[in-house]
């Protein structure tokens, strides 16, 4: 089993730029694929982005392509979240997930476990 804390969300302006953090429980860290993930008032929670065991791959929606990073560090169990060049519309509270697969998944269904978020919010 795996818990997660997120951490480093906070308010920024926009054009501005956060580091989300992400520590995990457990000595088999390595064996799950990582993502973010990212819910604002009223919708559905989206996919940001998500990297592989190793951390050989990742994939991006295309909305944050280009400002956000996602990395990982096994021997740390960590995994982060770069965002660069802040708009009002990446304002929600972004979750960090694991799921016990070989591959990266935009879908929140193929995600074992989940933390408990932290919020971001991007003002104009």
């Amino acid at each position: 089993q795996v818990q997660l804390v997120e951490s480093g969300g906070g308010l920024v302006q926009a054009g501005g730029s956060l580091r989300l953090s992400c520590a995990a429980s457990g000595r088999t860290f390595s064996r799950y694929a990582m993502g973010w993930f990212r819910q604002a008032p009223g919708k559905d929670r989206e996919f940001v982005a998500a990297i592989s065991k190793s951390g050989g791959s990742t994939y991006y929606a295309d909305s944050v392509k280009g400002r956000f990073t996602i990395s990982r560090d096994n021997a740390k169990r960590m995994v982060y979240l770069q965002m660069n060049g802040l708009k009002p519309e990446d304002t929600a509270v972004y979750y960090c997930a694991a799921a016990d697969r070989q591959t990266t998944s935009v879908w929140t269904h193929e995600y074992d476990y989940w933390g408990q978020g932290t919020q971001v919010t991007v003002s104009s």
